[in-house]
């Protein structure tokens, strides 16, 4: 089997590097762009720090801001019907995983309409065309959406999210500013770190992880463990290491693969609405824990990049458990909750949740195979 590694074609990193957004549209000869964003971040300004080049250099856009926090099917429709309303020719993703979730899908139907209903580009569906060009900008450090080949879609509906995993989706320009990131809340910036750390081990445990990945994972987990305390604080060291540090690990797992943290984290968005970095860094240590025995001596790596004293020396058994215990740490530091019942997480519901955590696309990388009950018994003893 070969390994694969699919990465942007181009990629900014710095405090103002969003200003080269205006070269690389001259340089591609774009007309007009649709701006895929939310609300909040038009009205507290955020958005209007990537229009402010746009309109420096007379380069035409319009705004489609309707983006929500976990994007449905109703939601990338809407984004498509303002697309073709446009007369754009690419997107600008301007926001979290949410915004650049939404530009994927809709760029991907408007060049693939057989895939206009949305559900049917559900798992590693093999569409004919890439998408529509998008620029990636993102506001927050943990998805790293704008490097992956990844993006998630809620079905009000059926009450599931659902895991869209296609090459042809990955945004072609990506803008890692952190001065688009200076606005983000205490709790959305632990939220979002910790969905990043999430990304960093689970894509360095997975079953399809390889030496290049390993190497950006491990990494990133370093970076972001010396970083997100910091980001919490405000500090701008802190955002910068963060805005590096999440990229990295997207560089990763984009490529290889997640596992239970995330398929027990998306029916939590898609029932209850829990922020997906929240939902993810409750889920992190239990699991990690669960998975231990089917890790190797990875934990003890892992041990040792979060910075864990006499780490390289312990026994297996130890260097997991201080792995395990970094991360609980590390959550409860930026005010992460404790407990799923925090988060409204209710006992009847757990059977569904499983069964959602069973069929989600990120099942099948988890390092250790569970079982529809081994599901459930995580469920409950976070609760």
């Amino acid at each position: 089997m070969a390994d694969r590694i699919i990465l942007n074609e181009t990629s900014y990193f710095g405090a103002g590097c969003r200003a080269s957004i205006a070269d690389e549209v001259k340089k591609r000869g774009y007309k007009k762009a649709l701006i895929v964003t939310d609300k909040d971040l038009v009205k507290f300004g955020v958005a209007a720090k990537v229009m402010q080049v746009l309109d420096d250099n007379a380069l035409a856009y319009d705004c489609f801001d309707d983006v929500k926090a976990n994007p449905t099917i109703q939601n990338v429709l809407d984004g498509v019907a303002a697309f073709k309303a446009s007369g754009a020719d690419y997107i600008i993703a301007i926001g979290g995983g949410s915004a650049m979730d939404t530009a994927k899908a809709v760029g991907i139907i408007i060049n693939n309409p057989e895939h206009a209903d949305v559900r049917s580009l559900e798992g590693a569906v093999d569409t004919k065309n890439k998408c529509v060009d998008i620029i990636a900008v993102p506001t927050t450090a943990g998805t790293a959406a704008e490097v992956t080949i990844n993006y998630v879609i809620t079905d009000v509906e059926k009450k599931r999210k659902f895991v869209c995993v296609d090459p042809h989706d990955i945004p072609i320009v990506a803008v890692i500013d952190s001065e688009m990131m200076a606005s983000m809340p205490k709790g959305l910036t632990a939220a979002t770190g910790m969905d990043a750390l999430t990304h960093a081990i689970e894509g360095y445990i997975t079953k399809a992880a390889w030496g290049m990945t390993n190497m950006f994972e491990l990494k990133a987990i370093e970076i972001i463990s010396k970083n997100l305390r910091g980001a919490v604080a405000g500090e701008p060291e802190g955002r910068e290491g963060m805005a590096l540090g999440q990229y990295i690990a997207g560089m990763g797992f984009s490529n290889v693969g997640l596992g239970i943290v995330h398929s027990m984290a998306h029916p939590l968005g898609a029932v209850y609405d829990t922020p997906h970095g929240v939902a993810n860094a409750i889920i992190l240590p239990t699991v990690m824990a669960y998975n231990a025995d089917a890790t190797g001596d990875k934990y003890r790596d892992i041990a040792v990049a979060m910075g864990v004293e006499g780490a390289a020396g312990m026994s297996i058994e130890q260097a997991r458990k201080a792995a395990v215990d970094a991360v609980r740490t590390l959550a409860k530091d930026v005010g992460i909750p404790a407990t799923l019942s925090e988060v409204g997480v209710k006992e009847e519901d757990i059977p569904f949740l499983a069964e959602s955590a069973m069929a989600d696309a990120c099942t099948p990388g988890n390092p250790k195979d569970p079982t529809l009950e081994d599901i459930m018994a995580l469920y409950r003893s976070m609760l």
